[in-house]
């Protein structure tokens, strides 16, 4: 079966408890909604939560750089486009996109994750059964162009996101 290129997640909606005093979502829920969206990707890595209670390993986030382009408010539906970017025998980097159901984008994240032995916690290389389909995954995800804002730093030199 091929794999989604980029791989979309299912629709995510707002959530009262995410919206602040300045009536749209407060910037934490950017990150939990990538989160949430993301994850949806990781059987197809046969990583997640099955992967995690089974052989007590797991992926940490150990760097995320979040673009807000646009609130989003209570009731807004929304979607997550992960793509992989590159991984190694230790880690992977994500770019996901908050896309609206209109088709804007709100956000941007790019990820670098951690694959985790749990009982450390300490980091480790991934099982090449995992390898195998992180290679297939970013070849499928190869065809994709590269986002403009990956790779980016902080820098009041950027020009506005």
């Amino acid at each position: 079966m091929p794999l989604p290129a980029p791989h979309i997640s299912s629709v995510i909606e707002v959530r009262p408890e995410w919206v602040d005093y300045n009536g749209h979502i407060n910037m934490a829920y950017y990150a939990v909604i990538m989160d949430q969206g993301g994850d949806q990707m990781y059987p197809l890595l046969g990583l997640g939560e099955t992967y995690a209670k089974a052989k007590r390993h797991t992926t940490y986030t150990a760097e995320v750089h979040i673009c807000y382009k646009r609130e989003l408010k209570l009731g807004d539906e929304v979607r997550v486009r992960t793509q992989m970017l590159d991984f190694d025998a230790k880690r992977m980097v994500l770019f996901h996109e908050i896309r609206h159901e209109d088709g804007w984008i709100a956000a941007t994240a790019e990820e670098l994750l951690l694959h985790i032995d749990m009982s450390g916690p300490r980091v480790v290389p991934f099982p090449e059964e995992i390898r195998e389909k992180l290679a297939a995954m970013k070849q499928a995800h190869e065809v994709l162009p590269r986002p403009s804002q990956a790779g980016r730093s902080i820098s009041l030199k950027n020009s506005a996101a």
